[in-house]
């Protein structure tokens, strides 16, 4: 266990400027008693605080839940815990899981760690911090409308959201039922792909949840065949605002995959305007969240007033609102199934811009592109990759069909 002993002390050292671990877990870790001996045994990972980790607070970053303890691990902790994984403690997160910056009232400011000052994403900030500092290998996230994926991409880190249900959520804060995700942070695709692996096992307490497929594997077993692989390109993102350094990244990951014999050309998705879609998927998540926290809405000492002015907006939309949303978001889903049944795989930007400063506002289209795979139900990669102006990485997105998770792993690792 001297690895674990190590990282604890870098922990120790380096996190007071970070602020990834809300709870660090020593005694817990230096207690474990590896199982196995697959490739992740022995391996250090974080939670996120919004996951049950037995004998841990889940605070979701809530006053409300602050001294909450839980009683037994998530079904996904424990598949880790069976993989030989060991806990290291829970993880920064924004407010209730409902933000971008994970500056969260109460419990601290998560800082990026490629940049001093800056916000390493959200919700899962302190997910991405903990992977992007080296404190941990491969890290526990949620992902609603991109809280993996945008926080891995700012940080430089690999993200990876599972086609709905393959990852059981009970004993997991909820935030919106219907786009809820859990995920995997790492440092690579493989080892994102391996840890989410592990978290599938049997959740019966989650509705959503359903058997992976006969042979189902989140990594491939040789490199997948790159010629003739059709790969679309969103027409709505070709003609959406972004940073240069980010479309010239995209440009550069489509000119590589071409150049290894991918059919790479422009995909309409008719139905899907990023904005819109992202405006309907957030009246969503407000709706179901103030359906699930009613408590918290009317009480300052629960939650802050942002917090619950967005509860309190989702409680008073008005079914006619919550109707066209709905409706609107499957409209999403079928187009992107759609061009789907023609591509193999979707490649886009992670989000229109990387990483921006605290106390800056929040760019209000951080989730337009990512969204778009909690609609539908698919798996999506963030992949980190270099600038062309030498500063914070970018990241580029892939968007698979239901359960091809190994196919986004190993286009990752080809193009890494």
């Amino acid at each position: 266990m001297s690895e674990i002993h190590a990282l604890l002390d870098r922990i120790a050292q380096e996190d007071g400027a970070i602020g990834a671990f809300w709870q660090v877990d020593a005694a817990g870790a230096l207690a474990t008693r590896p199982r196995g001996d697959g490739p992740l045994s022995g391996l250090a990972i974080g939670i996120k605080d919004n996951i049950d980790v037995a004998g841990l607070q889940t605070t979701a970053g809530l006053a409300a839940f602050r001294h909450m303890v839980a009683t037994q691990d998530a079904p996904c902790v424990r598949g880790l815990r069976e993989a030989g994984l060991v806990i290291l403690g829970k993880l920064a997160m924004h407010e209730g899981a409902l933000g971008a910056t994970t500056d969260t009232p109460g419990f601290g400011r998560c800082m990026n760690p490629l940049r001093a000052g800056f916000t390493p994403g959200g919700s899962s900030g302190g997910t991405a911090a903990a992977v992007a500092a080296g404190f941990v290998k491969l890290a526990v996230g949620t992902d609603t409308m991109g809280s993996v994926r945008i926080p891995a991409a700012y940080c430089g880190v690999v993200g990876l959201k599972p086609t709905r249900g393959l990852v059981g959520r009970s004993r997991v804060v909820p935030l919106s039922p219907t786009l809820d995700a859990v995920g995997m942070l790492a440092a690579t695709a493989r080892l994102a792909g391996l840890g989410l692996q592990a978290m599938v096992v049997e959740d019966l307490a989650d509705p959503a949840w359903r058997p992976a497929p006969s042979g189902w594997r989140a990594v491939p077993d040789a490199p997948p065949r790159l010629t003739g692989l059709r790969i679309g390109l969103p027409e709505p993102v070709l003609a959406a605002a972004m940073e240069p350094a980010l479309r010239a990244a995209w440009t550069a990951a489509a000119a590589r995959l071409r150049a290894a014999g991918a059919i790479v050309e422009p995909v309409a998705l008719p139905a899907w305007d990023p904005g819109a879609a992202r405006r309907a998927g957030l009246l969503l998540l407000e709706a179901e969240a103030a359906a699930l926290h009613p408590a918290l809405i009317d009480d300052p000492a629960a939650a802050s007033a942002g917090f619950r002015a967005a509860l309190a907006y989702g409680r008073d939309a008005g079914t006619t609102r919550l109707v066209r949303a709905q409706f609107l978001l499957r409209q999403v889903e079928a187009a992107a199934l759609r061009a789907l049944d023609r591509y193999d795989l979707l490649l886009m930007p992670t989000a229109p811009q990387r990483a921006f400063a605290h106390g800056t506002p929040a760019p209000v289209d951080q989730a337009d592109f990512t969204a778009l795979a909690n609609f539908a139900g698919l798996p999506s990669l963030a992949l980190p990759w270099p600038a062309e102006d030498g500063g914070l990485p970018a990241s580029i997105q892939l968007v698979g069909r239901p359960h091809a998770e190994a196919l986004l792993v190993g286009v990752a690792e080809a193009l890494g």
